[in-house]
């Protein structure tokens, strides 16, 4: 019987590799993993948690503003991005700690370095070689844009959390939730926001009554959204500006360009064509339900598959993938229905479950309950910003098949709605429960009258 140094080697470190090694080596398996740019992958460091941390600045501007209505006299307001870059890598270095001792109070070892397959069993790292029973990839995505003349000026998300400066104006490319999300931040940052969309809609895989609501506030809190456009190319100027020509034949002035228009999954250099493992038309990762791919012993999840790309899919993808690896007998999948997500622009976007257009496909009857109000705390203040929450309901069974929500702390207030509609709630059950007296969110619970009915 052949011997291997490992039982498991993690080949990247971020949310799903850290917590496949860490379940591992506590439930006694041998197990390696290997990074080479950062613990905790894109979501610590260029993701989900710095993006959050600018999301929050950015929202003290407003909020100094609507002091006043509540007799708060904030004065002159100063911002330093020095300050909040340097706070913001400050806590990036502490979570990248955590991550390491989580890592080592686990037993994984950890491996600094870039890891190449050079045999199914065999990784390669630098100089070192490594054996282990079974390979697990979470190498995660990278940031792509098109290539164009003068694409060589722009930047991607990755760049963003590390400007030494904030531009006065920006063009962001793409109004998906990065671009929005970087264009609510920089807009509330004091920056000039231009937003250009290739189609005709923002946010397009979510639901339009929410890709409405979310173009119009954005657009009346100064973000300018462009849809049918697309930059044609870019070109630097004598004292570094730019100056980006559009399909339409203008040209816009701007000291920076930030392509938001997709990722990538980052398996370059891995040696997996070599090794016969099967990819995706886009260079995904092809698995099957327990993430293995047509190499036996290989395995793979997260970003780099290609599927739902978000960091708490994939700690729950490493979770079943874990527990599959020490019971084998009693294999279990994950279920993909129902998964909450957010969108932490201004306002913010929260969702789970269908659509209108996809539960109209699916489903005979449906009804759709909408509510568009003013809160409370805005009475007070010259802020115009209003928060819609709908819910789609199958008539035939009553249950509720998507909450979608656009106001303050929309992601917080949909996360609990999430745990309702895995439970299988229906619509009685949402009237029956009593909401809680002043909030946005008991509007969830009080829509009594459907707003349209689809037959």
């Amino acid at each position: 019987m052949e011997e291997y140094q490992y039982d498991l080697c993690v080949i990247g470190a971020g949310s799903g590799g850290v917590r496949a090694a860490r379940m591992a080596a506590s439930q006694g398996l041998k197990v390696a993993i290997v990074e080479e740019r950062y613990l905790g992958g894109t979501c610590v460091n260029v993701g989900c948690v710095p993006k959050k941390l600018f999301v929050y600045a950015s929202a003290f501007l407003e909020e100094f503003h609507d002091a006043r209505g509540f007799g708060w006299e904030t004065g002159n307001a100063t911002f330093s991005w020095k300050t909040l870059k340097a706070n913001k890598d400050a806590e990036i270095s502490r979570l990248n700690g955590i991550y390491e001792k989580l890592l080592n109070n686990s037993g994984a070892t950890l491996i600094n370095g870039r890891a190449s397959l050079v045999g199914p069993h065999t990784i390669a790292v630098g100089d070192q070689q490594i054996s282990s029973k079974n390979v697990l990839i979470a190498t995660g995505s990278w940031p792509v844009s098109p290539n164009f003349p003068g694409s060589e000026h722009v930047v991607h998300s990755n760049e963003m959390f590390y400007l030494e400066s904030l531009p006065k104006r920006i063009v962001i490319v793409g109004a998906g939730y990065i671009g929005l999300e970087f264009a609510s931040i920089l807009n509330g940052l004091g920056v000039e926001v231009t937003v250009l969309q290739r189609s005709d809609r923002i946010l397009k895989a979510f639901d339009e009554d929410i890709q409405t609501q979310v173009l119009e506030q954005m657009r009346k809190k100064g973000v300018k959204i462009l849809l049918e456009t697309q930059i044609k190319e870019v070109k630097k100027q004598e004292d570094g500006s730019f100056c980006a020509s559009i399909n339409t034949g203008e040209e816009l002035a701007t000291d920076l360009i930030f392509f938001a228009t997709g990722r990538k999954p980052l398996i370059s250099g891995l040696g997996l064509e070599s090794l016969g493992v099967d990819l995706k038309p886009n260079g995904a990762i092809k698995v099957n339900q327990h993430y293995q791919t047509s190499v036996p012993n290989i395995y793979a999840l997260g970003d780099v598959t290609g599927n739902v790309q978000l960091t708490p899919v994939a700690t729950a993808e490493a979770m079943v993938y874990v527990h599959n690896l020490k019971n084998p007998g009693d294999l279990r999948t994950l279920d993909y229905e129902l998964i909450p997500t957010a969108v932490f622009s201004q306002p913010n976007v929260g969702t789970v479950g269908l659509t209108e257009t996809q539960a109209k496909e699916k489903y005979k009857q449906v009804d759709v309950f909408c509510s568009d109000f003013r809160t409370l705390k805005h009475t007070l203040t010259e802020n115009k910003e209003r928060t819609f929450m709908k819910l789609i309901v199958d008539r035939e069974s009553d249950r509720v098949l998507g909450a979608h929500m656009v106001g303050h702390e929309a992601g917080e207030i949909i996360q609990g709605i999430g745990v309702a509609l895995k439970a299988g709630a229906t619509k009685a059950d949402f009237d029956r429960t009593i909401g809680i007296h002043p909030t946005s969110a008991e509007e969830f619970v009080t829509m009594r009258q459907a707003t349209r009915s689809h037959r």
